[in-house]
């Protein structure tokens, strides 16, 4: 993977393995997360010229924590943050719910904030405007997920983050090498929401992106 996002001419990308909620896809807890992290910097003593980025898509619980200890988040580069289950609780609850997770301080970037997958799933209920503020006012950011069956944040929910002045992320998701080449649906997303380069943090290099992370 590193070598294929390097090909692209990217500077960086980030590892964003399930944590252990999501048992399904083995995800890991903070014991396989430290030597996740130890072997990530081993790669990165070896690559010129790029880095990859100690990452985690991290769960959030229905009662709005982390599915791991800050003592490991702490570690990382970036924290991805989402939500895979109890899609159906009402939406004050379910608003409750993310704002209460945007409040840890290493809660960076939420990943398909609306939870839809199109043809499969209707979005979750929520108030997103108020989760756009919430977002302002801790630092965080707005993932567009360019796997075709999301493209979550869609294009009008992408202009309302923009002018709440909420900056975004446009991912891969890339499970495999070939799914890196699905980025230009984020930005085909991106565009038809009005977002510039300068609303998406991912087009800053390493130096510049880190400086916008380092809300805590």
């Amino acid at each position: 993977m590193a070598r294929a996002a390097q090909a692209k001419g990217y500077e960086y990308l980030a590892v964003t393995d399930h944590s252990k909620r999501v048992t399904v896809a083995n995800g890991l807890d903070e014991k396989r997360l430290a030597k996740h992290i130890e072997e990530i910097d081993r790669v990165n003593k070896k690559l010129k010229g790029f880095r990859l980025l100690k990452s985690i898509e991290v769960d959030i619980l229905k009662d709005g924590s982390l599915d791991l200890s800050n003592d490991i988040l702490k570690e990382l580069d970036v924290v991805v943050c989402a939500v895979h289950y109890n899609f159906n609780l009402s939406r004050q609850i379910q608003t409750r719910r993310i704002l209460k997770a945007m409040e840890n301080p290493y809660f960076d970037i939420f990943a398909h904030p609306t939870g839809r997958r199109i043809g499969d799933r209707e979005p979750y209920d929520m108030d997103f405007e108020e989760v756009l503020e919430h977002a302002r006012q801790n630092g965080c950011f707005l993932e567009i997920n360019a796997q075709p069956e999301r493209l979550d944040l869609d294009d009008a929910h992408a202009r309302m983050a923009r002018d709440h002045g909420v900056k975004l992320a446009i991912s891969t998701d890339a499970h495999s090498v070939d799914d890196l080449n699905l980025m230009k649906y984020g930005v085909w997303q991106a565009r038809r929401g009005w977002i510039e380069t300068d609303d998406v943090i991912n087009t800053r290099t390493w130096n510049q992106l880190k400086k916008m992370l380092r809300k805590r």
